[in-house]
């Protein structure tokens, strides 16, 4: 089942978590062992059902671990197949879809997560990080999906149609790596990822 959504998802050009950014994720999830997560960018839930059973396998010595994924998507329509994808895999009871904007509906939230998972608006990414950190704790995993951004980012590029998106993930490349609450490294995997570790409260 999970192998059908990620290829509907790829048959009609929705974004999805690359198969080598997925993998380090899995092995941080399998370490960290989170048990609360915060999505940022659900499209048709693949990655949060891919997190869940990550975690779930991870888990499955032990009694019901409480793990619980929110997720947020804008897009009403894509959110309605998250939810339907979501049940089909037997994880509702696991997976939360929450629909709206996250620049709105972040600043309602006051839940502290183990591991955020950033992957929405490129432009918005300095405002997701502001929140993450809000919602964190020390020891909690910030992730960052397409911080590189087809390698715009990390190059000279300038041009009028992505400049926001390039502005604002340098910025936020900026931040973590410069803010002494943060550990940081940005992985040139998939389309890049930055993996945050909050050290101080």
């Amino acid at each position: 089942m999970i192998e059908i959504i990620k290829q509907k998802a790829l048959n009609e050009h929705i974004p999805i978590i690359m198969d080598d950014t997925l993998e380090e994720i899995r092995k941080i999830f399998i370490k960290e062992k989170p048990m609360k997560i915060l999505e940022l960018g659900t499209a048709t839930g693949y990655s949060a059902i891919c997190f869940a059973n990550i975690l779930l396998k991870n888990y499955e010595d032990e009694s019901c671990p409480s793990v619980l994924i929110d997720t947020i998507e804008l897009d009403k329509l894509r959110a309605k197949e998250a939810i339907d994808n979501i049940k089909q895999m037997g994880l509702e009871d696991k997976i939360n879809v929450i629909i709206g904007n996250a620049v709105d509906i972040l600043p309602t939230l006051n839940e502290k997560y183990d591991a955020f998972f950033i992957d929405a608006a490129k432009g918005k990414y300095p405002i997701f990080l502001k929140e993450a950190l809000r919602l964190s704790k020390k020891g909690s995993i910030i992730l960052a999906d397409n911080i590189l951004y087809k390698g715009y980012v990390m190059s000279d590029y300038n041009k009028h149609k992505q400049r926001t998106a390039v502005r604002n993930l340098r910025e936020y490349i900026k931040e973590v790596t410069e803010n002494p609450n943060l550990e940081t490294q940005i992985l040139e995997i998939g389309d890049g990822l930055a993996i945050s570790r909050v050290i101080k409260e």
